[in-house]
């Protein structure tokens, strides 16, 4: 996928600041406006928020074990509030039950860290395309 082939807002939920820093550069380059939440209650804030404002994030990326309030239980407030959107779960668990326990709490697709930058270029363009 060639840089800036891809367009929208995402917002990335993740509360390590190395790994913001490069999903945030490889969304960017891919042309996506990328907004950083450091944990859950900042992430299920801004994607509320933005949805009141009628302009919601085209997709949320979501860290599922975060302090304060992990991906898990963010993504349930998410839907139990009535976000739509899409929402992909990033976790170091690569085992097959985790990904279904991530769907299972409400994502719609799943990438495993360590993050591979074509994998997460793959899935952002499925829900974006």
């Amino acid at each position: 996928m060639s840089e800036g082939t891809i367009r929208g807002r995402v917002l990335l939920a993740e509360d390590e600041p190395d790994i913001q820093r490069l999903i945030e550069l490889i969304l960017s380059k891919a042309g996506l406006e990328v907004d950083l939440a450091d944990d859950g209650n900042a992430a299920c804030e801004m994607a509320l928020a933005s949805q009141a404002e009628g302009r919601p994030y085209d997709l949320i990326l979501m860290n599922m074990l975060m302090p304060e309030l992990n991906g898990f239980e963010a993504t349930r407030r998410l839907r139990q509030s009535g976000w739509k959107g899409p929402i992909i779960a990033l976790t170091a668990y690569a085992m097959p039950d985790d990904c279904d326990k991530c769907l299972q709490a409400g994502c719609d697709d799943y990438i495993s860290k360590p993050v591979d930058h074509e994998d997460l270029l793959a899935a952002v363009a499925r829900h974006l395309g």
